[in-house]
């Protein structure tokens, strides 16, 4: 994902649903099409959402003519935001980067159009370079809790591709590769859209790492055969209890990690927690189209009328996760009260 040109310039990122056939370029050139890129996942993973809302609030106030009062601009901006972040509700860091977009904007009180467009630029530059820094740090503090030669189970995509470089569960897996340490990988293929086997195993492919597709359901058969020592996915949106909120099928994950014995662990930024919410009762839990499941990739594979309940996202709750791996260290126990003493009163 990259921004394009000057103030007046686009969004480019990579469609994500054309891959692994197809490495396409999408151009985002109004906010109308980052919306839709949000909303159909040609864009996912918390992270790069929220670097992508922010780009997009640049892109939505392009609209504004130079030299219309900064009022009118502040206007444009709260009504790009508010639209974008109807785009998808679970992940936390859409919403973050979006306020984080309206604070700038009620700092430029004072100043002209055409500087304030600059400074709203350079903010979304700012959330994306400060992402590539956080993931970095996550994987360094993920790395130290694997050994050499271990196995370590992932489920959907918590990669460059969710975030803006190294991701966050699988800058774990690089920063690991970076200092030697070679690790077996298992990639739950992620139903129903896919996302470990369209995504995941292709990022590590890329770069070399040992990497093994499954089925969501051969987890547990898996974790018995001993081949599994640790299990660490991202996460969307963080209570202040830790219970967190991933891709579907992450709670099956840590309730089978828990019957093994095997540490759950999950690789969130402090962003990505909503200090907001006690718990993850509070988490809104996105629906998606029947379709994903009934006629997936284009090939109906259920019957016409059938029933379908299709939530995007699941919940573990805190006292399945060993520990959550931030940017500022690991949280652990996975408390209330770690938690605040990590993550503060937020980033």
């Amino acid at each position: 994902m990259r921004w394009d040109g000057d103030v007046n310039g686009h969004l480019v990122l990579i469609d994500q649903t054309r891959l692994p056939l197809e490495t396409v370029e999408m151009v985002c050139a109004d906010v109308e099409t980052v919306w839709d890129a949000i909303k159909r996942l040609c864009v996912r993973g918390a992270p790069a959402i929220g670097i992508a809302a922010a780009y997009g609030v640049c892109v939505g106030i392009q609209s504004v003519a130079e030299d219309a009062s900064i009022e009118t601009l502040r206007i444009r901006v709260q009504e790009v935001s508010d639209y974008l972040a109807t785009s998808r509700p679970t992940a936390v860091n859409l919403f973050w980067a979006l306020d984080r977009m309206r604070r700038k904007s009620d700092e430029l009180a004072g100043v002209s159009s055409a500087e304030a467009r600059a400074r709203l630029l350079q903010e979304a530059r700012d959330i994306h370079e400060e992402d590539r820094a956080v993931c970095h740090a996550i994987g360094r503090y993920g790395a130290e809790l694997l050994t050499a030669g271990a196995g370590v189970l992932t489920h959907c995509n918590a990669g460059g591709l969710a975030t803006s470089e190294y991701g966050t569960a699988l800058s774990v897996f690089f920063t690991a590769q970076d200092q030697g340490k070679d690790l077996k990988v298992f990639v739950d293929e992620t139903r129903p859209l896919l996302q470990g086997a369209r995504l995941t195993a292709w990022e590590l492919s890329q770069r070399g790492v040992d990497a093994t597709l499954i089925c969501d359901s051969m987890a547990g058969q898996v974790m018995k055969e001993g081949r599994v020592q640790a299990v660490i996915t991202g996460a969307d949106r963080v209570a202040a209890n830790g219970d967190s909120a991933n891709k579907i099928g992450t709670y099956s994950l840590a309730v089978l990690a828990h019957a093994h014995g095997i540490p759950f662990y999950i690789a969130a930024p402090v962003n990505t927690f909503d200090l907001s919410l006690e718990s993850g009762d509070a988490i809104p839990i996105e629906q998606r189209a029947a379709t994903e499941i009934t006629e997936g990739f284009g090939r109906r594979t259920a019957p016409e009328g059938v029933q379908v309940y299709n939530p995007a996202f699941d919940v573990t709750p805190a006292e399945l996760i060993h520990g959550i791996i931030t940017e500022r260290g690991v949280i652990r126990p996975v408390t209330a009260k770690r938690v605040a003493e990590v993550v503060g009163d937020g980033p």
